[in-house]
């Protein structure tokens, strides 16, 4: 060989290292990220630390927050789990969406009987509902879900096999939910067993840490793919159950007191127990980050934390909201549409594109995450959403965020309720489920001199209650599965 034809050949192969190196950087930028988004059940604005939560230790939540951004005004989808978890999945807002209450689908009592389901599930999400799972197949995400479904039993339409989970592990149903320690949990729409549990107060093997379990095993599985990781626990959402390592951290620590028991099974130390239960999921939500840096993903994976709806009430399974100060200033908890009943935590960290420590009081809600989502991974969600993306705010882009004129929920249950933000104001109905006489007077708020909503202003500023209630009227539609009469009639 000539030298000649070896300096070509070391020429072409040199031009065949710059073109490949030039294609895996070109690859590398375009790389799309991995999404872990992780749900709390019941959750309150102020039970984690990096949000004021003084008994309750949440070290690794709080460490999302200082590596990334912390909201200040994010909302949940609606007051309890099952219409919000819908918002959340499907980008539109309560007026909207297809589930809009809690309720038990009766008119699928014969599937109930023959599948011999235990447990009935919620009303299905149609086929005709695009949830984010299935937007992002449009770029071939791995689709993981783990922890509380409640959009449809598995063979109905809201089966979550059917809308674009690849693999669903935990409980379908969330009367199936109400216990820790269950019989057994489903992968897909097969049963697995949990030997040692018998659903009472303890047992061998607890739920969250099964979510835990499958969820790391879906990222190692996934890791060379892009990934989206759904995390819908059932922690903090009663009964009080805990494992005994993290009811140790509390026991004798936490002052108890003698209360009124309803609802639930009883715990012999229920505040501890609380607590308890939130530092196990915290301890999960380190256990995903500490392998997210083992895998060397993290810097290429966007982790949300955030909490379907507000704290319970009552001392309901003896859990203890204003003990805790579970809602922080706020007025009201779960199943109120007053702040404390849907104000939730929500803090994100992607390295390298998320400032670390931000703080930020822009005002968005659960139905903003689908198109947020899409924006960061050049998917395209449905025309028909409600929400905004927010990925400007994550990214420090304020000035390129688009906001909304309002924020809008309606609530058929717990008397029947209606309220809209827009700006500073916030107007809330009550009391619309009366059969005779609905109250339909609006109450207002200024969030901004009275964020506990004490000093209904409504008398002060009719011109604000009159748009207010142009929107309460404009801004929804009638559902036929979750009828509203005093709304569905004006």
């Amino acid at each position: 060989m000539t030298r000649f034809v070896k300096l070509i050949l070391c020429a072409l192969l040199l031009l065949c290292v710059l073109l490949t190196s030039t294609s895996d950087t070109e690859a590398a930028s375009k790389q799309l990220p991995n999404i872990v988004f992780i749900i709390a059940d019941d959750l309150g604005y102020k039970e984690l630390g990096c949000y004021g939560q003084k008994w309750i230790q949440t070290p690794n939540i709080d460490k999302i927050a200082k590596n990334g951004i912390r909201f200040t005004q994010f909302y949940s989808g609606n007051a309890v789990c099952a219409p919000s978890r819908c918002n959340l999945l499907t980008g539109k807002h309560p007026g909207h969406a297809y589930i809009r209450d809690n309720r038990n689908p009766k008119h699928l009592q014969h599937m109930k009987e023959k599948e011999g389901w235990e447990f009935p599930g919620q009303y299905p999400i149609p086929d005709a509902e695009v949830t984010i799972a299935e937007m992002l197949k449009q770029k071939n995400f791995a689709t993981g879900a783990m922890g509380k479904w409640g959009l449809g039993h598995f063979g109905t339409t809201g089966d979550p096999n059917r809308q674009g989970f690849d693999l669903f592990y935990g409980f379908n149903c969330q009367v199936h939910a109400h216990n820790h320690y269950p019989k057994f949990l489903w992968r897909n729409n097969t049963k697995e067993t949990l030997p040692g549990n018998d659903r009472t107060l303890y047992g061998d093997t607890h739920s969250q840490d099964k979510f835990v379990e499958n969820g790391l095993a879906f990222i190692r599985e996934h890791q060379e793919q892009p990934f989206f990781l759904y995390l819908p626990f059932a922690i903090p959402h009663l009964s009080i159950q805990t494992t005994e390592a993290s009811l140790a951290k509390y026991r004798g620590k936490i002052p108890e007191e003698e209360y009124k028991h309803r609802g639930y099974i009883k715990h012999p130390h229920p505040r501890a127990g609380y607590a308890g239960m939130i530092t196990q999921m915290d301890d999960g939500v380190g256990q995903i980050i500490a392998l997210l840096k083992e895998l060397k993903l993290e810097d290429n994976t966007i982790v949300f934390f955030t909490s379907d709806n507000g704290p319970t009430y009552n001392r309901l399974g003896g859990s203890d909201s204003k003990f805790f100060e579970s809602a922080g200033p706020y007025r009201g908890f779960k199943g109120s549409l007053y702040e404390g009943g849907i104000r939730v935590p929500l803090v994100v960290q992607w390295p390298g594109h998320i400032q670390p420590g931000e703080v930020t009081d822009h005002l968005s809600a659960f139905w903003d995450v689908m198109p947020t989502l899409a924006d960061l991974t050049g998917t395209k969600a449905p025309a028909d959403i409600d929400g905004i993306s927010f990925l400007p705010i994550l990214l420090g882009k304020e000035q390129q965020q688009k906001q909304h004129e309002y924020l809008y929920w309606e609530f058929p249950s717990y008397t029947g309720q209606q309220s809209v933000h827009m700006g500073d104001w916030k107007g809330v109905r009550q009391k619309l489920m009366r059969k005779k006489n609905p109250q339909m007077k609006i109450e207002l708020y200024n969030l901004k001199d009275d964020p506990g909503e004490k000093h209904n202003v409504a008398d002060q500023h009719p011109e604000v209650v009159a748009r207010i209630k142009e929107i309460m009227k404009t801004g929804r539609t009638p559902s036929e599965m979750f009828p509203f009469p005093a709304l569905d009639q004006q």
